[in-house]
């Protein structure tokens, strides 16, 4: 009625508890060593510790129109600069603060299928 597992399959099933021990050895290994490292951690900031608004009241973005510096030219007058010679192009406050529209009669968008200008 009952058949004894042979040599072969007994091999199998060891091999597979074997592996499935190793994993959650692991698993714990790995929740341990997350929890040591969370201890060494600073804790985080008490609710005094937090960040308060300006006594001036909260802070707004500022929009403003800019416009850039000139680019500097080639010291050797080649006229031509490589990006690491031209470092950090800055710019400033445009004297007119009006926001740019599109004019009328154009499409809106290169290749928008418009009209364009006429």
């Amino acid at each position: 009625m009952y058949v004894a597992a042979s040599g072969a399959q007994v091999f199998g099933y060891v091999l597979i508890l074997l592996a499935g021990v190793a994993c959650v050895a692991g698993l714990m290994w790995a929740f341990r060593l997350g929890f040591k490292v969370r201890e060494s951690e600073s804790a985080p900031p008490r609710p005094d510790e937090q960040p308060t608004m300006p006594s001036s009241g909260p802070v707004h973005e500022t929009r403003e129109m800019r416009e850039p510096h000139e680019v500097p030219q080639a010291a050797d007058g080649s006229g031509r600069l490589t990006p690491y010679q031209i470092g950090n192009v800055r710019s400033r406050r445009a004297a007119d603060q009006r926001r740019p529209r599109w004019s009328p009669g154009s499409s809106g968008s290169f290749g928008g299928g418009g009209g364009g200008r006429t």
